[in-house]
């Protein structure tokens, strides 16, 4: 009758299933919640032992595990990436200087990685930016931070000669390093903890151990996770009691900036 008459009586709203499912995370045990199929089977059980008409639930989890980011043999504590997932690339671009004769041949290398996903659960904040009547977002002195990386370098060399001999696969690793250890570990992104600062200390920990690089260019998307309310179910999750969170679509932020070795002219 839902579908032939509009009577929505029966219907079990799909924001009733969401807070459901919130609700079972923060209360069943975390062996239920961490195992996809025990965790649908407990959805689905849960669901028809509630509402007496219905007959049958159909439960799909996905699971996207994150992996704790290791330094020096050790699992970090609150910093977490999904390894293997990032792309790696590279343009090269050869160019005649003018006139063509003159067999003068420009190099520019760029290269770079994207879809480097990190996440950290606490030393990241964001406090004390512009206040006017538009602003609503409440000071963040702590939060979940997480954003997918998108890091691309190009080096000082303008010729294929004077990149001879530039150890690339080095610096890729190199470059990965950096981001992940600055995100998780350098304590200049703690004290001024926006997404801005820890772009800026990434690019600078390049610069400063590659020669070879010229600029760094960095996009950081905001992927947000907020804790789930559950206080109309009688239920702590905010603050210092958070556990379950909610995942936030678009629209959101996009923090990119380049740092250079030398001011660049503007065109």
């Amino acid at each position: 009758s839902s579908y032939t008459k509009g009577d929505n009586r029966l219907v079990v709203a799909t924001d009733s299933q969401k807070n459901t499912v919130y609700y079972l995370a923060k209360t069943l045990p975390a062996a239920t919640v961490m195992v996809p199929e025990a965790f649908a089977a407990a959805i689905a059980s849960f669901m028809v032992n509630k509402y007496a008409h219905v007959t049958a639930c159909r439960v799909k989890v996905t699971t996207k595990p994150w992996e704790r980011m290791q330094f020096v043999g050790k699992t970090h504590p609150h910093s977490f990436c999904r390894e293997g997932k990032e792309t790696r690339w590279t343009e090269a671009v050869v160019s005649k200087a003018a006139p063509p004769s003159a067999a003068t041949l420009t190099t520019t290398l760029t290269s770079g990685f994207y879809d480097l996903e990190v996440l950290k659960t606490t030393n990241s904040s964001f406090t004390d930016f512009w206040r006017d009547e538009l602003a609503t977002l409440p000071d963040m002195p702590d939060r979940v931070l997480s954003t997918k990386v998108l890091c691309q370098w190009e080096y000082v060399a303008k010729s294929l000669d004077d990149l001879q001999g530039t150890d690339y696969n080095a610096i890729y690793a190199g470059a990965k390093r950096n981001t992940l250890d600055a995100f998780a570990n350098d304590p200049r992104a703690w004290v001024n903890a926006s997404v801005q600062t820890t772009l800026y200390v990434m690019a600078d920990r390049i610069l400063n151990e590659f020669a070879a690089v010229d600029d760094v260019y960095y996009a950081l998307p905001n992927i947000h996770y907020f804790p789930f309310d559950l206080s109309p179910f009688g239920l702590k999750n905010l603050r210092t009691d958070a556990e379950v969170y909610m995942p936030i679509a678009d629209p959101s932020g996009l923090i990119t900036a380049t740092i250079s070795r030398q001011p660049k002219g503007k065109l």
